[in-house]
């Protein structure tokens, strides 16, 4: 589900400079300060970011200072304009199929083939379209049978962008089917702004229904034949639905096998499994298991160079680790063996001097994450980095020297370049606070706050406005998010947010469905959301009401997607905490969402129907006491339409009075960020008195 990936924006330099308005907006209270400070925080955020780049032969680095592009020569030390595009080791990314769907066709590394999805079917020619061949013949729509691409939900859920996958020396192509024979279809309607509309029908599993049936086949070029690989058998179904999952498909290094991830329905238990492209035979080679909740179902995997070790990533001890094992199965040994904190990703493996080096939250927090090295066999593990900032590294192709980029919430970024072993090089870009003193910011605050359970100790962070007066009270707007492993605080330099300048505070909150902190952490969420995060939502918000400047009769909340749930079950379930809410594409009802997401933290509707009922937005309908803005894309085909329309019927039967913001012919997205600020300001300021007590 995209909807971890949905609008939760920290910084202002991530939202774009305003260049209209709704057409109150600009008669509103605080609309000039907010139009004249707004484009200089962003221009801010901007001038501090801190992009790194390596050059192919590891000789200089471009990097970012003042907002300047500037490249760093080792050899001579010397610093100078960067020229010409961004240098080797970017970050590129293309456009890629439309979300949720794969690619149309996939070149054999070779180069000589290519596979082609047409009309539900797979065909495959040569590079320049000749002596064209037609591999399968039995999908077609209305037989619900497709081949060389995914249901919708596996390229929305598990991140399949490709449905064929070629051997590595381009001598076989691999490839899925999916029947969709029994999962229902969902109707779109779409093209509503124009005379003649139009359907868009989708295949979409939701929550405790009949998932689609997913096989793979492998395709012989020279000899013609194909082979069924047995990727359903083995794996232990203890669900009381059917249909598991196969994904993360591709080829071991020497081509000997075909490799893919599978869960069973429930998704507490994972599976690498590698299958012999000839008999379609399947073997294990990791088991994963969580019995609390569910398990990581991508975990990191990366081979060393004799293709048959590999370093994989698993949260098997309650925090994530990783270890070395061998394509039969074996663990060899242990490399990271932290238990209270977590592993994060692998930077560089040096296999001559037999080195892993990767990032972990070892820092004085949970989210200052710090370069470590770690000998391939576990031994010699040491922190490179200074425990107190937050660490991003570029490490050069050679691997002799690395960028360290540091910053924490309220300190700006210096941007370092050091040897492998943590020593200063040279400073590339020292800490630089003045540009933000200059505009007379008020740092962003980090605060603890203890969640509903009265233990757990969780962040938030409070902006202000840069014309703060503590003897003012102030409305407060919330920005929220709070899906499972996605955070409300974090220690990446934070620029106020421009909201601020319109006359609020301005707070992000994490909840116990917050990431980086161990699995345990997260297993409280388990057949409960909508319950535990937005009762710490609410938590952290009553935290804030002893300060004096906090008016506790003034607090609106907003997100996206996940957010937009979170928002609108905040102010229903706490409408003593949270007077207005704006909600956008919202789930209002698990039940409309797919198996995949939602099964993953609910299960299902038939075994967790009393969760449901919990988390469902039209429960607690009644409840509504404070004023709800509500908005949803007619084109949404992620979070369907029918979630904002079952709580606008449930509100209507409650004798409710609230808004609705309608995107004609729009997706999966938000509603006009002007629009949402007439919104808060009239319910939050004008209509309502600031409260002396």
């Amino acid at each position: 589900m995209k909807l971890r990936n949905a609008l939760l924006v920290l910084a202002v330099f991530a939202v774009p400079t305003v260049v209209s308005a709704q057409s109150r907006f600009p008669g509103m209270p605080g609309y000039e300060r907010f139009t004249e400070m707004a484009p200089r925080l962003a221009e801010l955020g901007r001038g501090l970011s801190s992009n790194v780049s390596w050059s192919e032969d590891s000789r200089s680095v471009v990097f970012e200072r003042n907002g300047a592009r500037l490249s760093y020569d080792l050899a001579s030390r010397q610093i100078s304009a960067a020229t010409g595009a961004a240098q080797g080791r970017g970050r590129g990314r293309g456009a890629g199929p439309a979300r949720g769907r794969q690619a149309e066709e996939a070149a054999s590394p070779d180069g000589v083939h290519k596979a082609i999805y047409r009309d539900r079917n797979i065909f495959v020619s040569r590079m320049d379209g000749s002596a064209e061949a037609q591999v399968t013949t039995d999908g077609s729509e209305a037989d619900r049978i497709k081949y060389g691409t995914a249901s919708w939900v596996y390229g929305e859920e598990l991140e399949q962008v490709t449905a064929m996958w070629w051997s590595p020396d381009g001598s076989k192509l691999a490839f899925y089917r999916f029947d969709e024979t029994p999962v229902q279809d969902f109707f779109l309607q779409m093209t509503q702004t124009e005379i003649q509309s139009s359907l868009d029908i989708e295949a979409y599993p939701k929550a405790g229904t009949d998932n689609p049936l997913v096989d793979l086949f492998i395709y012989d070029v020279a000899s013609g034949e194909q082979t069924h690989i047995d990727a359903r058998s083995g794996l232990p179904l203890t669900d009381d639905v059917v249909g598991h999952y196969v994904y993360a498909v591709e080829w071991s290094p020497d081509g000997s096998e075909i490799t893919f991830n599978r869960t069973n329905r429930r998704q507490n238990v994972m599976e690498f499994t590698a299958c012999s492209p000839e008999t379609g035979s399947c073997r294990v080679v990791i088991r994963e298991e969580w019995s609390a909740s569910w398990t990581n179902n991508r975990p990191s995997k990366q081979f060393l160079d004799d293709g048959q070790r590999f370093i994989w990533s698993s949260e098997r001890n309650g925090w994530k680790n990783f270890y070395l094992y061998d394509m039969s199965g074996e663990l060899l040994n242990a490399i990271t063996q932290h238990d209270s904190f977590e592993a994060q990703n692998v930077v560089r493996v040096d296999e001559t001097k037999g080195e892993l080096f990767y990032m972990a939250r070892s820092g004085d927090n949970y989210m200052k994450m710090q370069l470590h090295r770690v000998g391939l066999d576990g031994r010699n593990d040491e922190r490179l980095t200074d425990p107190a900032f937050n660490h991003r590294v570029a490490v050069a192709p050679s691997g002799v020297h690395f960028v360290d980029v540091s910053q924490t919430h309220d300190s700006a970024p210096e941007t370092v370049l050091r040897a492998v072993d943590g020593r200063i090089v040279a400073t590339l870009a020292a800490r630089n606070g003045a540009p933000f003193d200059a505009l007379g910011l008020e740092p962003v605050e980090m605060f603890t706050f203890h969640a509903a359970d009265g233990v757990t100790e969780l962040h938030g962070m409070l902006h202000k406005p840069s014309n703060f007066d503590p003897n003012r009270r102030y409305p407060m707007l919330v920005s929220v998010y709070a899906g499972p492993a996605t955070n409300g605080a974090n220690e990446n330099f934070t620029v106020p947010n421009r909201y601020t300048e319109a006359g609020f505070l301005y707070l992000t909150l994490d909840a116990r469905s917050a990431g980086g902190k161990g699995k345990r952490a997260l297993d409280p969420l388990y057949e409960n959301m909508g319950i535990v995060e937005i009762d710490d939502l609410a938590a952290g918000v009553r935290a804030l009401w002893a300060r004096s400047y906090v008016d506790r009769t003034r607090v609106g909340i907003f997100g996206t997607s996940y957010g937009g749930y979170s928002s609108a079950m905040a102010i229903l379930r706490y409408p003593d905490v949270f007077q207005a809410a704006s909600a956008s594409s919202s789930v209002t009802d698990w039940r409309h969402y797919d198996t995949i997401y939602t099964e993953r933290y609910m299960y299902t509707p038939q075994a967790n129907a009393a969760g449901y009922d919990a988390g469902a937005a039209m429960t607690y309908a009644a409840n509504l006491e404070g004023d709800l803005l509500l908005y949803y894309g007619t084109a949404d085909n992620n979070v369907h339409p029918n979630n904002t329309m079952q709580l606008i019927a449930a509100l209507q039967a409650a004798g409710k009075t609230f808004e609705v913001q309608v995107g004609p012919d729009r997706g999966h997205t938000s509603v006009n960020a002007d629009r949402m600020m007439e919104f808060f300001i009239q319910h939050l300021v004008i209509e309502a008195s600031p409260v002396v007590f």
